[in-house]
């Protein structure tokens, strides 16, 4: 792999922000250790469940806690094989960036309250204090970077999470805080200063620094005794770029999709269907994408699913779509009004948008699954992005 140009030591904690790595030595011993990372990240909820299914084995018996610790933990061990396909686009070096112009706080805003039902399930209040900042990057790059950037606090908060953009007044950079107590007041020793928990570096963390750092952000973090401030900063914010536009990186002011391999990668879709052979040809059709894709029969299940946290859209087979599945939608979309639907027509080799010829429901056609379904989700979900 060549790894040479997106290498960059880690930042560590209370310091300046990290300056690449001029040195093909520091780069290997880079990925190196992310490799090594995920091997232990994964290794420890794969042996807790490989140990559940040998009690399992031996007893023939399994309550409905130990099933639903079972399923947390291959959870776990999938969300880190994700983080390393999504690090190993990274490291291929062929990832490409389009360049729009997009309001930062808009897309906190609706990724925040595409996470609301997940942060409302673990308890955690998120309290935003967003101001306008109009910034210039990859849209694809920044909806993986938010994500990431959520999931870490999540992973660490105890009980809040704060949010904060605002402009630095110079040079006119857009500033993104993210701010949580990773242990509470109360375990801390009197008068002791407390050593910062080893999850804070996690995967997930080095995940958000390869992906800010391939964007061109600077990245600063500090643990103090319990608390963690992560700062990212955005040099190509819209008015410092008009001013050096000798040097402004060509901007598209409407949507393109982004070229890059993969834009999706890390996005997480439900398919809602009964058959074991629509189930195949939807794996098949999505299988190059890098999604996190899940499957219910019903939608029951389904609505259970979406209730500890929303995925980023639903594909569901047409014998699905009744008045449950529509009452499913509409509470739905009374909290995110972009939110992607996709029904899969038994027959047919054609395909109809939302919003095109009066359509409310994007409808892809099982003749022309393979194509049409992976071009359709990266068109909708990129809708919702820009």
């Amino acid at each position: 792999m060549d790894m040479s140009d997106i290498g960059r030591p880690p930042t560590a904690p209370g310091a300046e922000a990290a300056k690449p790595a001029t040195e093909d030595g520091a780069v290997q011993e880079r990925w190196h250790q992310l490799v090594s990372e995920m091997g232990a990240e994964i290794a420890a909820p794969l042996t807790a469940a490989l140990e559940r299914i040998n009690a399992l084995t031996s007893t023939g018996r399994i309550d409905k806690k130990g099933l639903r610790s079972l399923r947390e933990e291959v959870e776990a061990a999938r969300q880190i094989g994700m983080i390393g396909q999504q690090l190993a686009r990274f490291a291929s070096g062929r990832l490409r960036q389009t360049h729009e112009k997009l309001q930062l706080a808009d897309v906190l805003d609706g990724t925040l309250a595409h996470r609301s039902r997940e942060t409302q399930a673990r308890g955690i209040n998120v309290k935003p204090t967003l101001q306008p900042a109009d910034v210039i990057v990859d849209a694809s790059l920044l909806f993986s970077l938010m994500n990431a950037t959520i999931d870490w606090a999540l992973a660490n908060a105890q009980s809040q999470i704060e949010f904060a953009i605002e402009m630095k007044t110079w040079p006119a950079h857009a500033l993104l805080t993210c701010r949580f107590a990773h242990r509470a007041v109360d375990d801390l020793a009197d008068g002791a200063d407390a050593v910062a928990p080893v999850s804070l570096d996690s995967l997930g963390y080095r995940l958000i620094e390869q992906t800010a750092w391939t964007m061109g952000l600077i990245v600063e973090r500090h643990d103090g005794s319990h608390l963690t401030t992560l700062t990212l900063e955005f040099p190509r914010t819209a008015a410092a770029a008009m001013i050096a536009s000798a040097d402004a990186p060509e901007v598209d002011d409407g949507f393109a999709p982004s070229s890059n391999s993969q834009p999706l990668a890390g996005s997480h879709v439900l398919v809602v269907s009964s058959r074991r052979d629509l189930r195949g040809q939807i794996r098949d059709a999505v299988r190059n994408m890098s999604l996190i894709v899940d499957y219910v029969n019903t939608v029951e299940e389904a609505a259970a699913f979406c209730r500890e946290g929303l995925p980023h859209a639903v594909v569901v087979e047409s014998i699905q779509v009744g008045t449950r599945f529509e009452a499913l939608r509409d509470e739905i979309l009374a909290e995110v009004s972009d939110f992607v639907f996709i029904e899969i027509v038994e027959e047919g080799a054609s395909f109809d948008m939302s919003g095109f010829s009066g359509s409310t429901l994007t409808r892809v056609g099982r003749d022309v699954l393979s194509t049409a379904l992976p071009s359709t989700l990266l068109f909708e979900l990129s809708k919702s992005v820009g």
